[in-house]
């Protein structure tokens, strides 16, 4: 933009130290720096808004585009269901009267039978943890089923206390 050199920068500050004064100096610079910082930002803004404008025509372009695209597809694959229907038409009504013929025996397709596979419950009950020893065998013999916390086990397990009397 502006072709500034060290030595012109140094010119430019010095007459301004010799017009301002020292005492006025260090405001007007700090104002100066913060009118260009604000002129540099709205030119990026300016800059910013044009390349959006710009890639906004583009994505306009692009979408009438596909969306003439998708026009004549849809314009084909109608033509072509319509075809086929007539094709299907056409074929069944010849299957049809061959099938009333009584020289040629079976129908020419042979049915088609797919099976999809049954669902069988396992009967699993896998949140139930099974184990080897029934339960009322570990009742019946004391194993304990639950772990004791430490202050449990010390009290469950601490000698009786003798009387004296």
């Amino acid at each position: 933009m502006f072709d500034l050199d060290v030595s012109k920068i140094a010119l430019i500050g010095a007459v301004a130290l010799i017009v301002i004064g020292p005492e006025k100096l260090p405001k007007v610079a700090r104002t100066v720096g913060t009118l260009v910082g604000k002129a540099q930002r709205y030119v990026s803004d300016v800059k910013a808004e044009v390349n959006r404008a710009m890639e906004m025509e583009d994505l306009k372009k692009m979408r009438e585009s596909f969306e003439s695209a998708a026009k004549e597809v849809q314009s084909s694959v109608n033509m072509t269901s319509k075809e086929v229907e007539q094709e299907w038409s056409a074929l069944s009504n010849s299957i049809a009267s061959a099938g009333d013929d009584p020289h040629l025996g079976a129908s020419p397709l042979p049915e088609l039978s797919i099976a999809s596979p049954i669902y069988r419950n396992p009967n699993k009950k896998w949140r139930i943890k099974q184990t080897a020893m029934p339960q009322w065998y570990k009742a019946q013999r004391g194993i304990r089923g639950k772990a004791l916390s430490g202050a449990a086990r010390v009290a469950r397990f601490r000698p009786k206390a003798r009387s004296l009397t």
